[in-house]
């Protein structure tokens, strides 16, 4: 019988070389509580500033790293109802996910249809639904509409493309060259950012400027989306990789809502994890319709690696070199 499993395991504060792979002792669900066989974990930016100590939403370390999983329920607590053993199920754990079981209440979980894998489970749960969510519940973009999205080629920019284009809004995604025909692909104008600001090539292209521009990268991109998107129009910023004080993430905030309104246009943060903590309800009934359209084979999130949890260092290493075109998913045996 199983007694302990593996885990990545956060001891200190710092990069890839502070994750441990321990052995942890395996325990029963209590009452509310489902434990769960992890099959698939998905890695993200959010995992780098876990790293480095820096991340507002983690417990205090020695911590268990993942943001999201899909796996299979392996036992059930008490008082529990609408699952059952061997079920397949996924959650935004936001932190213990980096490991070869997980217990948390049942409320987290929901259930993964036939037709959808578990690593493209583990793919779409946080980029997926923190696009759609952006779209549909922020910005309530309409048919016809036009939008700027950088970081085009991550994991959230990808999910955006893709999203976008179901919505019947004309995309404009920034990347490098060499992923331009990714950004062609998912039904996107490519701009390469190298090229000049993006908000003179924006307005070259959309002279009145686009109607929505979704920014990942904070600093000078807030300002040239604000440029880029017409008067009236709305910049929604959201995840901000290179902020990671305080007092750069407090900078972003100003950039976004303040600046906003002095140049007339519109300006929201959003934050998964937040409005997940105020309240799951919305991410608990966007996650299956994120899961209905994989089904239907309509959106195909774009996995760059597949890396067993053994090696979950060697993802993350990979992750922050800022070249990966897309989502790295970790797999447990």
């Amino acid at each position: 019988m199983t007694t302990t499993y593996r885990a990545g395991v956060i001891t200190r504060p710092g990069g890839p070389e502070v994750l441990e792979i321990r052995d942890l002792p395996l325990q029963a669900p209590g009452r509310g509580e489902l434990r769960v066989r992890v099959r698939a974990c998905g890695i993200g930016a959010t995992d780098l500033i876990m790293l480095a100590g820096k991340y507002r939403f983690a417990p205090k370390l020695p911590i268990v790293g993942g943001y999201e999983i899909a796996g299979v329920v392996d036992a059930i607590g008490r008082d529990v109802t609408g699952f059952r053993i061997g079920q397949r199920v996924a959650a935004l754990t936001v932190h213990g996910g980096f490991a070869e079981y997980l217990v948390r209440e049942a409320r987290h979980f929901v259930a993964i249809p036939d037709g959808v894998s578990d690593i493209e489970a583990a793919a779409v749960i946080l980029n997926y639904v923190s696009a759609w969510q952006m779209i549909h519940r922020v910005a309530k973009v309409e048919p016809g509409a036009r939008a700027l999205v950088t970081g085009a080629a991550g994991g959230v920019g990808t999910a955006l493309l893709q999203l976008l284009g179901l919505a019947g809004v004309t995309t404009y995604g920034t990347a490098s060259s060499p992923k331009h025909a990714l950004v062609t692909k998912l039904g996107a104008l490519p701009i390469d950012y190298h090229d000049g600001p993006i908000d003179r090539l924006v307005r070259s292209r959309e002279p009145n400027g686009v109607d929505v521009a979704f920014d990942a990268l904070g600093g000078k991109s807030i300002s040239r989306c604000l440029s880029a998107v017409r008067r009236g129009g709305l910049v929604v910023g959201y995840g901000f990789m290179t902020a990671t004080s305080r007092l750069a993430q407090a900078r972003m905030f100003f950039d976004t809502f303040v600046t906003s309104r002095l140049r007339r246009r519109r300006g929201a943060f959003y934050g998964i994890s937040l409005l997940y903590r105020r309240d799951p309800r919305p991410f608990l009934e966007d996650l299956p319709k994120i899961f209905a359209l994989l089904a239907e084979r309509r959106i195909e999130p774009v996995i760059a690696e597949v890396i067993p949890l053994a090696r979950a260092r060697s993802a993350l290493e990979l992750l922050a070199t800022g070249t990966v075109a897309g989502k790295i998913v970790l797999t447990c045996a």
